[in-house]
């Protein structure tokens, strides 16, 4: 049995092609085997009669938002935290340049006092600044020092304002005509035929704000969709409803932003729920962060 295996084995792949189709067990026992070459099915040039128009008509949108510029307030557990981590680095830390030379100051002013006090050990005329004097000078700058407020009520209470709750992330919203009437929304624009749904993102964010602001996309795909269909009235065969993209951008730092309108507004996560649909700020919410 081994010497017909091992004969068959020393055979060619094209040998032992022909020898199977020579080969009949039976009348339709084994198929037959071809050496011609396979024809592989190319796919057909789709024409302008076979694409079908997309009743869904597109639409991108940008989240631009403000970082926050200061910390946030601790939490009490925060607080708490904190204080403890300042004990631990106290208790285990080494002495200053300052404190040592304090140390020094203390030590030369005992010998001053002392009988064996040798003169030698005096700079001369030279003028010797103690450091509890620059202590002094330290605290009197520390008074004269006056910090800006953390709250600026006649500015936090400015929808408008970029500059309003420096301590949250702000979302931009614009007031836009959506049908027969105005809505609060993310700025958005419709695509258009020859440019990514992220250059019509940035078109629709140069649309409602200065030409000055510099604002960083977070990459070429959306974060989010949002679909909903138009009023019965409305709809056509061709136009069902509407898909709206959305990507997400972050202001350049030391933007001015746009100039206070009335149109634009800079909310936190929490306002928005005011002025957006509950629909479109269920979609929406998915993907604002509180940075």
């Amino acid at each position: 049995m081994a010497a017909p295996c091992r004969k068959m084995a020393s055979r060619s792949f094209s040998q032992l092609l022909c020898y199977f189709s020579r080969t009949a067990v039976g009348s339709g026992a084994c198929r037959r085997f071809s050496v011609t070459s396979i024809d592989r099915a190319t796919p057909r040039a789709s024409t302008a009669a076979d694409r079908a128009t997309s009743p869904w008509s597109l639409m991108a949108a940008v989240c631009l938002q403000r970082l926050p510029v200061i910390t946030a307030d601790c939490s009490p557990i925060e607080q708490r935290f904190k204080q403890m981590l300042q004990q631990m680095e106290l208790e285990k830390s080494m002495l200053s340049d300052h404190e040592l030379r304090l140390m020094e100051d203390a030590e030369r002013m005992s010998r001053r006092q002392a009988d064996d006090y040798d003169s030698d050990e005096d700079l001369g005329d030279q003028e010797i600044m103690m450091t509890q004097d620059l202590e002094d000078s330290w605290e009197q700058r520390l008074k004269n020092f006056q910090p800006a407020p953390r709250v600026r009520a006649d500015i936090d209470e400015d929808l408008t304002s970029v500059q309003r709750c420096l301590a949250d992330s702000l979302v931009l919203l614009a007031e836009q005509q959506v049908g027969a009437e105005k809505l609060w929304l993310l700025p958005q624009a419709a695509w258009q035929e020859g440019e990514t749904l992220r250059q019509t993102a940035e078109r629709a964010l140069n649309s409602v704000t200065a030409a000055g602001v510099k604002a960083t996309f977070l990459g070429n795909a959306p974060c989010g969709v949002y679909k909903y269909k138009l009023p019965k009235a409305a709809r056509t065969e061709n136009s069902v409803g509407v898909k709206v993209f959305f990507f997400k951008a972050i202001l350049a730092d030391g933007t001015p932003g746009s100039a206070p309108t009335a149109s634009l507004l800079w909310l936190k996560k929490s306002e928005l729920q005011k002025y957006l649909k509950p629909a479109y700020m269920m979609n929406v919410g998915r993907f604002i962060l509180n940075l």
